[in-house]
Protein backbone atom coordinates (compact mmCIF):
# COMPACT_ATOMS: atom_id res chain seq x y z
CA UNK A 1 0.00 0.00 0.00
CA UNK A 2 1.25 3.58 -0.81
CA UNK A 3 0.15 7.25 -0.41
CA UNK A 4 -0.15 9.05 -3.72
CA UNK A 5 0.87 12.50 -2.64
CA UNK A 6 1.29 14.28 -6.25
CA UNK A 7 -2.55 14.61 -6.72
CA UNK A 8 -3.90 18.17 -8.41
CA UNK A 9 -5.65 18.22 -4.80
CA UNK A 10 -2.26 18.72 -3.03
CA UNK A 11 0.19 20.06 -5.49
CA UNK A 12 -1.20 23.63 -4.63
CA UNK A 13 -1.13 22.72 -0.69
CA UNK A 14 1.97 23.79 1.33
CA UNK A 15 3.03 23.46 5.01
CA UNK A 16 1.83 25.89 7.38
CA UNK A 17 4.14 28.63 8.55
CA UNK A 18 3.98 30.38 11.79
CA UNK A 19 5.13 33.25 13.15
CA UNK A 20 8.37 33.48 14.80
CA UNK A 21 8.63 33.95 18.61
CA UNK A 22 10.97 36.13 20.41
CA UNK A 23 12.61 36.16 23.95
CA UNK A 24 12.10 38.87 25.91
CA UNK A 25 13.57 38.24 29.68
CA UNK A 26 12.76 34.69 29.57
CA UNK A 27 9.19 35.88 28.61
CA UNK A 28 7.99 34.64 25.11
CA UNK A 29 6.30 36.96 22.69
CA UNK A 30 5.70 37.77 19.04
CA UNK A 31 8.52 40.10 17.81
CA UNK A 32 6.08 43.00 16.08
CA UNK A 33 9.54 44.04 14.62
CA UNK A 34 10.05 40.85 12.92
CA UNK A 35 9.17 40.50 9.09
CA UNK A 36 5.64 39.70 8.40
CA UNK A 37 5.57 36.51 7.46
CA UNK A 38 4.28 35.25 3.56
CA UNK A 39 0.39 33.60 4.31
CA UNK A 40 -1.35 31.68 1.53
CA UNK A 41 -4.22 33.27 0.08
CA UNK A 42 -7.37 30.46 -0.40
CA UNK A 43 -11.17 31.45 -2.32
CA UNK A 44 -13.95 31.08 0.07
CA UNK A 45 -16.86 31.03 -2.37
CA UNK A 46 -20.55 31.49 -0.95
CA UNK A 47 -21.93 28.83 -0.39
CA UNK A 48 -19.10 26.52 -1.72
CA UNK A 49 -15.64 24.56 -0.50
CA UNK A 50 -13.09 26.54 0.16
CA UNK A 51 -10.17 26.36 -3.15
CA UNK A 52 -7.73 24.43 -0.61
CA UNK A 53 -10.54 21.63 0.39
CA UNK A 54 -10.42 18.20 -0.97
CA UNK A 55 -14.17 17.62 -2.18
CA UNK A 56 -15.61 13.92 -1.48
CA UNK A 57 -18.58 14.81 -2.73
CA UNK A 58 -19.92 17.53 -4.50
CA UNK A 59 -23.43 16.83 -5.17
CA UNK A 60 -22.68 15.12 -7.96
CA UNK A 61 -19.56 12.56 -8.24
CA UNK A 62 -18.79 9.92 -5.75
CA UNK A 63 -15.23 9.34 -7.05
CA UNK A 64 -14.13 10.11 -4.14
CA UNK A 65 -15.28 7.57 -2.18
CA UNK A 66 -15.21 4.03 -2.48
CA UNK A 67 -17.52 1.21 -0.41
CA UNK A 68 -15.53 -0.51 2.83
CA UNK A 69 -14.32 -3.45 0.38
CA UNK A 70 -12.98 -0.82 -1.90
CA UNK A 71 -14.94 -1.22 -4.52
CA UNK A 72 -16.67 2.21 -6.21
CA UNK A 73 -19.53 3.82 -3.92
CA UNK A 74 -22.94 2.28 -4.80
CA UNK A 75 -24.85 4.75 -2.26
CA UNK A 76 -27.81 6.50 -4.57
CA UNK A 77 -26.88 10.38 -5.84
CA UNK A 78 -30.14 12.49 -6.96
CA UNK A 79 -30.93 15.72 -7.26
CA UNK A 80 -27.31 16.72 -5.55
CA UNK A 81 -28.04 14.80 -2.38
CA UNK A 82 -26.19 11.37 -1.21
CA UNK A 83 -28.55 8.74 0.85
CA UNK A 84 -27.26 6.34 3.12
CA UNK A 85 -27.11 3.11 2.09
CA UNK A 86 -25.88 -0.56 2.62
CA UNK A 87 -22.64 -0.04 4.41
CA UNK A 88 -20.25 1.94 5.37
CA UNK A 89 -18.53 4.08 2.57
CA UNK A 90 -15.36 5.36 2.94
CA UNK A 91 -12.69 8.37 1.31
CA UNK A 92 -9.92 7.32 -0.64
CA UNK A 93 -7.74 10.43 0.34
CA UNK A 94 -6.80 9.80 3.93
CA UNK A 95 -5.17 13.01 6.26
CA UNK A 96 -3.51 13.56 9.75
CA UNK A 97 -4.54 16.67 11.10
CA UNK A 98 -7.53 18.96 9.22
CA UNK A 99 -10.77 20.20 9.17
CA UNK A 100 -13.86 18.48 8.39
CA UNK A 101 -16.92 19.98 6.78
CA UNK A 102 -20.13 17.89 6.35
CA UNK A 103 -23.59 19.02 5.54
CA UNK A 104 -26.96 16.53 6.14
CA UNK A 105 -30.14 15.78 6.89
CA UNK A 106 -32.23 13.39 8.87
CA UNK A 107 -35.30 11.42 7.99
CA UNK A 108 -38.40 12.16 9.15
CA UNK A 109 -39.58 8.16 10.02
CA UNK A 110 -36.09 7.01 11.13
CA UNK A 111 -34.06 7.18 13.66
CA UNK A 112 -31.86 9.12 11.73
CA UNK A 113 -28.52 7.66 12.75
CA UNK A 114 -25.38 7.85 10.74
CA UNK A 115 -22.32 9.38 11.96
CA UNK A 116 -18.73 10.65 10.87
CA UNK A 117 -15.82 7.97 11.50
CA UNK A 118 -12.92 10.01 11.53
CA UNK A 119 -10.45 7.59 10.68
CA UNK A 120 -12.57 4.90 11.49
CA UNK A 121 -12.44 5.10 15.25
CA UNK A 122 -14.24 8.28 16.68
CA UNK A 123 -17.19 9.51 14.99
CA UNK A 124 -19.20 12.64 15.71
CA UNK A 125 -23.06 11.00 15.85
CA UNK A 126 -25.58 12.16 13.63
CA UNK A 127 -29.09 10.78 14.90
CA UNK A 128 -32.74 12.35 15.28
CA UNK A 129 -32.15 13.44 18.77
CA UNK A 130 -33.20 17.68 18.48
CA UNK A 131 -34.86 18.78 21.16
CA UNK A 132 -33.74 16.03 23.70
CA UNK A 133 -33.01 17.52 27.09
CA UNK A 134 -30.96 15.01 28.45
CA UNK A 135 -27.37 14.88 27.96
CA UNK A 136 -26.13 11.68 26.04
CA UNK A 137 -23.37 10.40 24.53
CA UNK A 138 -24.91 8.94 21.74
CA UNK A 139 -27.05 12.03 20.90
CA UNK A 140 -26.61 14.46 18.33
CA UNK A 141 -23.41 16.33 18.86
CA UNK A 142 -21.87 14.14 20.75
CA UNK A 143 -18.17 12.62 20.23
CA UNK A 144 -19.97 8.80 20.31
CA UNK A 145 -19.13 7.31 23.79
CA UNK A 146 -16.79 9.80 25.05
CA UNK A 147 -18.18 13.14 25.51
CA UNK A 148 -21.58 14.93 25.22
CA UNK A 149 -22.24 17.57 23.32
CA UNK A 150 -22.30 21.13 25.57
CA UNK A 151 -25.92 21.61 23.94
CA UNK A 152 -28.11 20.23 21.77
CA UNK A 153 -27.89 22.46 18.58
CA UNK A 154 -29.98 20.06 16.36
CA UNK A 155 -32.58 20.88 13.82
CA UNK A 156 -35.65 19.50 12.72
CA UNK A 157 -35.92 16.48 10.59
CA UNK A 158 -35.24 17.11 7.15
CA UNK A 159 -33.40 20.38 7.59
CA UNK A 160 -30.05 21.14 6.70
CA UNK A 161 -27.78 20.40 9.00
CA UNK A 162 -23.90 21.01 9.27
CA UNK A 163 -20.91 19.67 11.16
CA UNK A 164 -17.49 21.62 11.09
CA UNK A 165 -14.75 19.80 12.85
CA UNK A 166 -10.91 20.43 13.88
CA UNK A 167 -9.30 17.46 14.31
CA UNK A 168 -5.97 16.32 15.90
CA UNK A 169 -4.93 12.92 15.02
CA UNK A 170 -3.36 10.79 18.36
CA UNK A 171 -0.36 9.74 17.29
CA UNK A 172 1.12 6.53 17.13
CA UNK A 173 4.48 4.50 17.58
CA UNK A 174 5.51 0.87 17.26
CA UNK A 175 1.05 0.51 16.11
CA UNK A 176 0.09 1.73 19.61
CA UNK A 177 -1.27 5.16 20.52
CA UNK A 178 1.36 7.14 22.39
CA UNK A 179 0.15 10.93 22.12
CA UNK A 180 -3.83 11.20 22.24
CA UNK A 181 -5.58 13.33 19.65
CA UNK A 182 -8.34 16.00 20.30
CA UNK A 183 -11.51 17.91 18.69
CA UNK A 184 -13.15 20.53 18.17
CA UNK A 185 -16.73 20.21 16.74
CA UNK A 186 -19.41 23.09 15.70
CA UNK A 187 -23.02 21.66 14.96
CA UNK A 188 -24.83 24.41 12.73
CA UNK A 189 -22.49 26.82 14.02
CA UNK A 190 -22.37 26.68 17.76
CA UNK A 191 -19.67 25.11 19.68
CA UNK A 192 -20.54 21.28 21.02
CA UNK A 193 -17.23 19.72 21.68
CA UNK A 194 -14.47 21.82 22.90
CA UNK A 195 -10.80 20.72 22.36
CA UNK A 196 -11.89 16.78 23.97
CA UNK A 197 -9.06 14.56 24.10
CA UNK A 198 -9.08 11.11 23.21
CA UNK A 199 -6.85 8.11 22.91
CA UNK A 200 -8.09 4.58 22.16
CA UNK A 201 -11.40 4.32 20.66
CA UNK A 202 -14.80 2.90 22.42
CA UNK A 203 -17.28 2.35 19.41
CA UNK A 204 -18.25 -0.67 18.85
CA UNK A 205 -19.30 -0.02 15.87
CA UNK A 206 -16.16 1.41 14.23
CA UNK A 207 -15.33 -0.82 10.78
CA UNK A 208 -12.06 -2.31 12.17
CA UNK A 209 -14.45 -4.34 14.47
CA UNK A 210 -17.98 -4.09 12.60
CA UNK A 211 -17.80 -6.29 9.74
CA UNK A 212 -14.42 -5.52 9.12
CA UNK A 213 -12.67 -6.24 5.31
CA UNK A 214 -9.74 -6.71 3.97
CA UNK A 215 -9.42 -3.40 2.76
CA UNK A 216 -10.15 -1.71 6.36
CA UNK A 217 -7.81 -3.82 8.08
CA UNK A 218 -5.25 -2.76 5.21
CA UNK A 219 -6.18 1.12 6.55
CA UNK A 220 -6.04 0.47 9.94
CA UNK A 221 -2.90 -1.78 9.50
CA UNK A 222 -1.72 1.94 7.72
CA UNK A 223 -3.25 4.31 10.36
CA UNK A 224 -0.90 2.85 12.89
CA UNK A 225 2.22 3.07 10.79
CA UNK A 226 1.24 6.71 9.46
CA UNK A 227 -1.04 8.63 11.70
CA UNK A 228 -2.85 9.02 8.71
CA UNK A 229 -6.81 7.77 8.50
CA UNK A 230 -9.86 8.19 6.16
CA UNK A 231 -13.13 9.49 6.68
CA UNK A 232 -15.56 7.03 6.94
CA UNK A 233 -19.62 7.91 6.31
CA UNK A 234 -21.69 5.36 8.76
CA UNK A 235 -24.66 3.30 7.61
CA UNK A 236 -26.61 2.88 10.38
CA UNK A 237 -29.56 1.52 8.76
CA UNK A 238 -31.04 5.18 8.29
CA UNK A 239 -31.59 7.09 4.93
CA UNK A 240 -29.45 9.77 6.28
CA UNK A 241 -28.76 12.27 3.52
CA UNK A 242 -25.12 14.25 2.56
CA UNK A 243 -24.43 16.63 0.73
CA UNK A 244 -21.22 18.97 0.44
CA UNK A 245 -18.41 16.64 2.11
CA UNK A 246 -14.46 18.15 2.76
CA UNK A 247 -11.30 17.94 3.98
CA UNK A 248 -9.01 20.78 4.36
CA UNK A 249 -6.05 18.61 5.76
CA UNK A 250 -4.00 20.95 8.22
CA UNK A 251 -0.28 19.70 7.36
CA UNK A 252 1.49 17.57 4.38
CA UNK A 253 0.95 14.03 5.98
CA UNK A 254 -1.93 13.46 3.73
CA UNK A 255 -2.58 12.03 0.14
CA UNK A 256 -4.98 9.32 -1.48
CA UNK A 257 -4.25 5.40 -0.30
CA UNK A 258 -3.70 2.78 -2.67
CA UNK A 259 -4.65 -0.65 -1.36
CA UNK A 260 -2.15 -3.52 -1.97
CA UNK A 261 -3.16 -7.28 -3.32
CA UNK A 262 -6.93 -6.95 -3.48
CA UNK A 263 -9.00 -7.78 -6.68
Amino acid sequence: MRFDIRSPFLIAFTSLLFSSIGDWGGLRAQDSAETPRAIRVIETPQGKPPSDAVVLFDGKSTEALVRVDGKPCDWKVEDGVLTVGNGFVVSKFHFRDAQIHAEFAVPTKEAGNSGLYIHGHYEMQISNTAGQTQASKEMIGSLYRFEAPLVNAGRAVDEWQSYDIVYRAPRYKAGKIQEEGNITAFLNGVVVQNHIAFKEPRSPYTPYIYRETPYTLQILESLKKTDRGPLYLQDHQSPVRYRSVWIRPLDEECGFFEPSGLK
